[in-house]
């Protein structure tokens, strides 16, 4: 029968349960998501410390321990009722909200598709009392035992509707979305203590902090501290208040920087784009800046009632409000010293920094500080014979530019190598062919402080993390050891880019055009185990990178990434350009 014969069916009212299921996917779609909306609803009844515990990464079961204001006995029903908050008066305004929740729709989803138990004890009662919903069907009241505040317990997420189970990932990897979200909600409201226990056994704790900058080196980590600079400033109807990694830091995903409103975890790509826009011609395309910007705004410039999430917000009159960002957090970060390194140095175009001095009234640190120097420098006192038999053409190799660019004259004119795409693309292809990268031992262990994100997602890929070449030990409740580093054809990793290493590993990586998983870790593991830009490398180690190109890509290749390895400049080019084309 075809479509256009089918006969009609008629139209039929949805039972109250299969409603009831349709909108927990808008709520619930992951362990993820069940537990933000169990601790949002803790900071909103005035908790000071929310303890959140696992197994088998959420996917088993969640239990969010608060210990705010509770909920009296009577009303008990209504807080697994649909639509029922204490947030709103019935009849709204949903136009200026301040609470985080304010929906009435988290508790029954989740008792929609899961079994749910609360238990509760408001200050000054003398026990607590508790509810219980399994799969939406009907309401079980008990008794128990807590000291004041509130216990919810989720099990077996998605027992009842098993398609939509299938789509959710191996527990490590659910775990690690559930921490990355916690860091999300911690940045937006440090003044809480948050404590994550996995299968019984202590994650991590994200203390109580006194400052924007304590919070965020327990996300971001220390180092980034020592390169970040601080951003406050006034805009229309509120403030911007940042901590923001200095160019050099940037890494290839946006999920970095971190955002809030009003005490809100938010995703917003017109705020994104607009400090991104801040660090134009000081980082390169295809790379974000890292840290945490915090919103403060009168209620009735954010729209918080967009999507059941509430992680998407629509601002008023927001072209002016980026703008306002752009400039406040550019104006910050040419105020602040830059590091005189490659990976921070500006690629300008001409004329770019009179904009800025117009507007801010002063040359940019870059510039003052003398940051951007131009040498062409041999990086090895051999004889000449060290320099000469790349394999290739008879390149010969004559210096190094900035620690980053390697000149070298070939029969026809002379190449420009950028020396660490030419080794991440032998790298990467190694890693194709062999599945795997040789280590180097340290000669003594080198310690490294993790991220609670950092250590799920060491503890989610371990397969990725093993064919790295890295070697890892415990050493402390945040710290590991690197007791080995990726090591290929004279080139090894650097130690401390493991932690690099292990956020791009959680952002799945930057685009490897055509590219499946296994090219997509295959470009990770190269990129942090190639040579640097800045890294002072001998003539003899990339002329054997360049050896194990000759069987490879030509000239005109391309790291895993795209980026090109050589640029060539005939004789011929170079005789038009000095106008000896005629000679």
């Amino acid at each position: 029968m075809t479509r256009g014969t089918s006969p009609r069916a008629p139209i039929r009212r949805l039972s109250a349960a299969t409603v009831e299921r349709i909108a927990a996917g808008e709520v619930v779609e992951r362990p993820a998501a069940v537990v933000k909306e169990l601790v949002e609803n803790a900071i909103d009844a005035g908790a000071t410390a929310v303890t959140v515990r696992l197994r088998e990464g959420g996917l088993g079961s969640i239990e969010v321990e608060d210990d705010g204001g509770g909920i009296v006995p009577e009303e008990l029903d209504l807080a697994l009722a649909p639509h029922a908050t204490s947030k709103l008066p019935p009849d709204g305004p949903v136009d200026a909200i301040v609470a985080l929740g304010f929906r009435g729709e988290a508790l029954a989803a989740i008792g929609a598709v899961a079994r749910l138990r609360l238990i509760s004890r408001p200050p000054g009662a003398d026990g607590a009392e508790g509810i219980a919903l399994e799969g939406g069907g009907a309401l079980q009241r008990f008794s128990g035992a807590r000291a004041p505040g509130t216990t919810v317990e989720v099990r077996d997420l998605f027992f009842n509707t098993p398609a939509r189970r299938k789509f959710l990932r191996r527990a490590a990897l659910e775990q690690l979305e559930v921490i990355r979200t916690l860091e999300r909600v911690y940045l937006a409201h440090p003044t809480i203590t948050l404590r994550i226990e996995s299968e019984g056994a202590p994650v991590a704790t994200l203390p109580a902090a006194r400052s924007m900058e304590d919070a965020a080196a327990q996300v971001l980590g220390a180092p980034l501290l020592r390169e970040s600079f601080r951003v406050h400033a006034s805009i229309p109807g509120g403030t911007v208040r940042g901590i923001l990694g200095r160019p050099s830091t940037a890494v290839p995903h946006s999920t970095g920087l971190y955002l809030s409103v009003n005490g809100r975890a938010i995703v917003s790509r017109a705020i994104t784009q607009a400090v991104r826009a801040a660090y134009a011609d000081l980082i390169p395309k295809g790379r974000f800046p890292v840290g945490a910007i915090e919103l403060g705004l009168a209620p009735d410039r954010v729209d918080v009632n967009v999507h059941p999430t509430k992680r998407e917000v629509r601002f008023a009159r927001e072209r002016e409000l980026t703008e306002a960002i752009r400039r406040a957090v550019r104006e910050a970060l040419l105020a602040a010293p830059i590091a005189a390194s490659p990976g921070a140095l500006p690629r300008e175009r001409a004329g770019s920094y009179v904009a800025d001095v117009a507007e801010t009234g002063r040359a940019p640190a870059a510039l003052a500080a003398g940051a951007v120097q131009r040498r062409l420098v041999p990086e090895s006192a051999a004889s000449p014979e060290a320099g000469v038999g790349s394999g290739r053409s008879g390149l010969r190799l004559l210096g190094c530019l900035d620690r980053l660019y390697w000149v070298a004259e070939s029969g026809s004119g002379f190449l420009l190598i950028d020396q660490h795409a030419a080794s991440e693309r032998v790298l990467f292809d190694a890693l194709l062919r062999e599945g795997r990268l040789a280590r180097q031992q340290l000669v003594a262990p080198f310690p490294v402080t993790l991220t609670p994100g950092q250590h799920a997602t060491l503890e989610a890929e371990a397969a990725a993390v093993e064919a790295s070449g890295f070697e890892v030990e415990p050493f402390g409740p945040a710290t590991v050891r690197v007791r080995a580093v990726p090591s290929f054809r004279g080139s090894r990793a650097r130690p401390e880019a493991f932690r690099g290493f292990l956020d791009e590993l959680a952002e799945g990586g930057r685009p490897v055009p055509g590219a499946g998983l296994r090219e997509r870790r295959a470009a990770i593991v190269a990129c942090h185990a190639a040579i640097r830009a800045g890294d002072a490398v001998e003539a003899v180690e990339l002329e054997r990178v360049l050896a194990a190109l000759d069987s490879g890509p030509g000239p005109g290749a391309s790291c895993p990434h795209g980026r090109p390895i050589f640029v060539e400049l005939s004789r011929a080019r170079l005789d038009q350009w000095f106008l000896r084309s005629g000679l």
